[in-house]
């Protein structure tokens, strides 16, 4: 059913137009998925040739990502090579994969049912596909043509949501995405019931003509559906050169295969991490943000990557911060607007490494190690915000416990030693660490400090600062 509806959006005529095949009706689509994307071209997709290989191996978190990604034209390649493998090495692979209660109802399959278990649990879990079900009706006179542009732009996300990260990524390479076709054809029923219902009630138009004004701060797909069913109805609308309506997703990602060096266990990872915050931005939002670009930027991860162990990448963490803290003290005072700059770039930090730690578990135990290394070089700025960062990811892996009493409790599964929670511990205004950081001064944790000035309105606590950064930096720098 699907594929005969879909002939029938395809076939000719221009968009805006109703034609007829057999007596029935066929809405030509205004979308098509190449238009919607970037223009990428490369002379050479490398990581087409690195994944292979990789298929080959025996790190099964490597091989689970590249399948999870499916970075190559032949869907079937995980496949072919996982039941080419010996049936040890895919057991052994599909039980690292499996709960332990799993293990006595997974080693009995065969050796090809095993493989499919393995291909299974390494793909991404994805929501089922639904149909466009918000609809033109009159007795919507009602609202105002900005609430019909919010009901709108609400199912356009919710189709949006269904599509998952990974199909975005390979979308953006260039490669077939099925939920992105969806998601274009859901816009074009959504464009076909509202030509119909201009067609039925000629009156409706000029209300929808202020909605597609609307519109345009919104979905761009429902924006065009909107606009190009007005043009079918016989009303001008002036929509401009369109852009990619992708792009803000696409172009970064395409970015990063272009612009990072060539090796695909890298990309990979990064691209776990974005995944979590592609969720963030994206998904867990009440209202979608569809003109802010895809931000890639993945300076905590690129660190660790970087370095050769644990008290190198504290080192480098520590010489970034040197080289900004110093700018509140150039000036010859305290740059109050630089200090609640940097206090926002440790929420980003924070928020950075709970989406590392999410995505890539195993990074955890190398930033753990780290936690010493920037204490001992007094670098509070960022030990307190791994530590806020760590803390957010022990809630979000935490457990539900029933006590003998009835009630529940959240269990969290603590990340770093106890010896280091007095540091975010915020009681009386983070006391504790403010009492560390005046016995012993370092790059400071700036927002318990300027919590202090700004309850007390005394500037003799934002000297103190500045003569504490200015005895400290100068030794660094």
């Amino acid at each position: 059913m699907m594929a005969q509806f879909s002939s029938h959006l395809l076939a000719g005529g221009s968009a805006g137009t109703t034609l007829y095949y057999f007596g029935q009706p066929s809405y030509t689509s205004p979308f098509r998925s190449s238009d919607e994307r970037p223009q990428f071209n490369v002379q050479y997709r490398w990581w087409e040739d690195e994944a292979p290989p990789m298929l080959w191996g025996f790190d099964i978190e490597e091989i689970r990502k590249v399948i999870r990604y499916a970075l190559f034209p032949d869907e079937q390649l995980p496949r072919m090579a996982l039941q080419s493998r010996s049936e040890a090495t895919v057991e052994k692979f599909l039980l690292s994969l499996a709960l332990p209660q799993e293990g006595p109802h997974l080693v009995p399959l065969p050796h090809v049912q095993k493989v499919e278990e393995i291909l299974y649990r390494c793909k991404a879990v994805t929501s089922p596909l639904i149909a466009w079900s918000w609809l033109p009706a009159r007795n919507d006179s009602n609202l105002d043509s900005l609430a019909l542009a919010n009901a709108i732009d609400t199912e356009s996300h919710l189709q949006f949501a269904r599509i998952s990260f990974e199909e975005l990524v390979r979308y953006a390479l260039g490669y077939p995405a099925l939920r992105v076709e969806w998601f274009l054809q859901q816009h074009t029923v959504f464009y076909a019931h509202l030509l119909d219902h201009f067609n039925a009630f000629p009156e409706e138009r000029m209300k929808y003509l202020e909605v597609e004004e609307h519109l345009r701060s919104k979905s761009p797909f429902a924006h065009r559906a909107v606009a190009y069913a007005l043009q079918g109805a016989g009303i001008q609308v002036d929509i401009g050169n369109t852009t990619p309506g992708f792009g803000f997703i696409a172009a970064p990602i395409q970015r990063l295969f272009r612009d990072l060096p060539q090796d695909l266990t890298s990309i990979l990872r990064v691209l776990c991490v974005l995944g979590i915050r592609f969720e963030r931005t994206y998904l867990h939002s009440r209202e979608m943000k569809w003109s802010q670009p895809f931000s890639i930027v993945f300076f905590f991860l690129e660190d660790i990557l970087n370095s050769t162990s644990p008290s190198d990448f504290a080192r480098t963490l520590t010489t970034t911060d040197e080289r900004e803290f110093a700018g509140l003290i150039d000036q010859g005072s305290f740059d109050e607007d630089l200090a609640h700059r940097l206090s926002m770039r440790w929420e980003k930090l924070s928020i950075e490494v709970w989406e590392c730690c999410k995505a890539l578990p195993k990074m955890i135990e190398y930033i753990q190690e780290s936690l010493q290394s920037l204490l001992a070089l007094r670098n509070y700025h960022s030990l307190t915000a791994i530590l806020s960062g760590l803390h957010r990811y022990s809630i979000s892996e935490s457990a539900i416990v029933r006590t003998d009493n009835g009630t529940t409790t959240l269990a969290t599964n603590p990340v770093f030693d106890p010896e280091f929670q007095y540091l975010i511990d915020p009681a009386q205004n983070y006391a504790a660490y403010r009492q560390q950081f005046n016995s012993v001064p370092g790059i400071p944790f700036l927002i318990p400090h300027l919590s202090e000035y700004r309850k007390s309105g005394d500037a003799v606590v934002l000297q103190i600062l500045f003569q504490q950064l200015k005895a400290v930096l100068p030794q660094r720098v």
